[in-house]
């Protein structure tokens, strides 16, 4: 497989100083995502964890409803990129043929070539109430993400998805070039290892669009921290979702946009 990143020569400029430098940047892939030989997607992205990818982009856009109806995923590596084989147990074929989209764009695009405009507005998954969670909590959170973002650190040009639990801390990390990808990553990532997110905080380093709360509905998310700002139709979704909606959240404060009976006021209590 190609590597995560690349290290090359750039130029320093600052004034009249110049320098040479070596720079890490992330690479970016074509990733064909194919079902029962049949090619659905085509996206770029960081070419790592991609059986997560697989599995969680299944999850994410409804072509299966859990990871066992996959039943078979090869990675395979072609001059042009990367392609994901996945076959798919007969129930899930009718509704893979009743719900066809076709994407193929540039990083971090889930909107490119759709087919039909209902199909980018469609309606979230409604999620269930979940656990509440204290300030403190994402606080937590989001210090803990922070240092386990490793190709972030490196380039400084990619984004992360990442699941906490209260009594885990961060259960599961996954970066790419595209924000789409990255929560699919985490959603695959958690699928696979059998763990559910219902129960604890889904982070985003990056903005919350439409796309972003679908997948997180997707997967049954409660509550959705965002280190930057949602945009007005991703509010909305999160709303009919049932989700709590947390962005421009940082160490020292958030802000909540919907579904604040989720945040306690009380520190969380620990039992020695």
């Amino acid at each position: 497989m190609p590597p995560q990143r690349r290290s090359l020569p750039a130029v320093w400029r600052h004034g009249a100083r110049v320098a040479p430098v070596p720079r890490d940047i992330p690479e970016e892939t074509p990733l064909a995502l194919t079902f029962n030989r049949d090619t659905y997607a085509v996206m770029m992205g960081t070419p790592a964890d991609l059986e997560d990818f697989a599995v969680g982009f299944a999850l994410t856009e409804g072509i299966v409803a859990q990871a066992g109806e996959i039943a078979a995923l090869d990675v395979l590596e072609h001059p042009q990129g990367i392609e994901l084989r996945m076959d798919l147990a007969d129930s899930r074929l009718a509704a893979l043929t009743r719900r066809r989209r076709r994407m193929a764009g540039p990083t971090g695009c889930g909107l490119c070539g759709i087919d039909s405009l209902a199909e980018a507005v469609r309606p979230p998954a409604v999620v269930a109430p979940g656990s509440a969670v204290t300030a403190a909590d994402i606080a937590q959170a989001l210090r803990a993400m922070e240092p386990l973002q490793a190709l972030n650190a490196a380039t400084h040009a990619v984004h992360a998805a990442a699941f906490w639990h209260p009594a885990d801390g961060i259960v599961a990390l996954r970066e790419d070039v595209g924000r789409h990808n990255a929560l699919d990553k985490l959603a695959g990532a958690l699928a696979r290892a059998g763990r559910s997110a219902a129960d604890g905080i889904v982070l985003l380093s990056s903005r919350v669009s439409i796309e972003m709360v679908q997948k997180a509905a997707a997967i049954g998310a409660p509550v959705l921290v965002a280190v930057s700002a949602p945009t007005a139709h991703a509010v909305r979704l999160a709303e009919a979702a049932g989700m709590t909606l947390v962005a421009v959240a940082r160490r020292d404060g958030f802000e909540v946009f919907c579904g604040e009976q989720r945040i306690r006021t009380e520190a969380r209590a620990h039992v020695a």
